[in-house]
């Protein structure tokens, strides 16, 4: 009997031993339960990142971006990523392509983030908005603060923006026009290496438009712009084309007129096939559109491909997209009459481009005189039928 009461009591220990030990098991399962989720779900260490680290890395992201969904989608993640997306160091140092929007895209949202980009000192979108406030928006005095803005730090693109308006005394009338502030606007943006700024100045050395004739001096500068331009075909690793083999582009050609059917892969590039360096043989594509110039054009093609009021038009370089702020302040092909242009570099362009094997002399010309249609503040007339892009013959 008694050894079964020591055996019976010590089960009756264990069993009041189990009890505690499941109670203290249960008690402590919840913590187990939220230790185990936690770590399966690891710790956010993305909070405990300095903002300096962040706004860095997002200001790589900016600069390098190829399109605006690859810094929008960034933004649109979280709330801190919003925040530091939008620091002004970020998006001063965001790329033409960050903010490369499309006309049908416009709205205010977007002419805010513009602003924004401009405020923070980005001379790209300083450029690309003052553009469209100047030929889309007519808003004359603020587009042409902030080209001017872009072109204190340098810009080669304002620059010649500027000269050109300088030049067509865009924005007023004919007296205002600048001839020698325009040619001087051209000397900087060429000295920075922009080729249609080196085209326009070579033009205007030839002329003596604005400054002392120097035939030429203007040659070496037309030269210089068309080498400039193969070179920068050949070294752009992101080209469009690179898949076409180079030997195509410098292949020979001994037509006196550019084929008027380019290669089918170079169609979808804004110019097509744009044999630049036919004179010498050379066969190199359009150079790319700035994302200021593509706007405009997109813009004014969406209303049908009018300039913004009666009797304006449009640059008929299609890689431009200036249209006449008013009638007559572009000139027009003394051969044919049927195309304009904002500057002797966009003539010189769509010269080689398409027009030297379009322009036919017409009567189009007398039957405009006779209507006055051509009176006006006198037109500047382009000569199409010049080798080489064209001379500029005042009226």
């Amino acid at each position: 009997m008694c050894s079964e009461t020591k055996v019976f009591s010590k089960r009756n220990d264990f069993n009041a031993g189990e009890r505690t030990v499941n109670r203290k098991r249960i008690k402590i399962l919840p913590d187990i339960a939220s230790s185990s989720s936690s770590s399966a779900a690891g710790p956010d260490l993305f909070d405990s990142l300095p903002d300096d680290l962040v706004i860095s890395i997002l200001t790589k992201l900016s600069s390098s971006a190829t399109c605006p969904s690859d810094f929008i989608n960034v933004l649109i993640t979280c709330k801190r990523l919003n925040g530091l997306g939008l620091h002004s160091m970020v998006l001063s140092k965001a790329s033409q392509k960050t903010f490369a929007i499309k006309a049908k895209n416009w709205s205010e949202s977007a002419h805010r983030f513009l602003k924004q980009c401009a405020d923070s000192g980005n001379v790209e979108a300083c450029y690309t908005l003052g553009m469209i406030r100047f030929y889309c928006l007519q808003n004359r005095g603020s587009g042409a603060s902030l080209m001017a803005k872009a072109a204190i730090s340098s810009h080669a693109p304002a620059l010649y923006s500027l000269a050109v308006i300088q030049f067509n005394g865009s924005g007023g009338s004919k007296n205002d026009k600048d001839l020698r502030a325009g040619v001087a606007l051209c000397a900087r943006a060429a000295f920075l290496g922009h080729i249609d700024a080196l085209r326009e100045l070579g033009h205007c050395l030839q002329d003596g438009y604005g400054v002392r004739q120097n035939i030429a001096e203007g040659r070496r500068f037309l030269v210089q712009a068309n080498a400039r331009e193969l070179a920068s075909v050949l070294s752009s690793a992101s080209s469009s084309v690179t898949s076409i083999p180079t030997r195509q582009w410098l292949t020979w050609n001994p037509l006196p007129h550019p084929h008027p059917h380019p290669h089918p892969q170079l169609r979808h590039l804004t110019g097509s096939g744009c044999p630049l360096l036919s004179d010498f043989g050379c066969n190199v594509p359009a150079p790319e559109a700035h994302t200021a110039s593509r706007f405009l054009a997109e813009w004014f093609a969406a209303r049908g491909g009018a300039a913004p009021g009666p009797g304006l038009r449009l640059c008929s370089h299609v890689g431009c997209g200036r249209p006449e702020t008013r009638r007559h302040e572009f000139r027009r092909c003394s051969v044919c009459g049927a195309v304009n242009y904002c500057s002797r570099a966009c003539q010189a362009l769509d010269w080689k481009l398409r027009h030297k094997a379009e322009c036919v002399h017409v009567d189009r010309w007398l039957h405009d005189d006779v209507n006055g249609d051509v009176g006006g503040e006198g037109d500047d007339n382009v000569n199409g039928a010049v080798d080489g892009g064209g001379v500029i013959a005042d009226s």
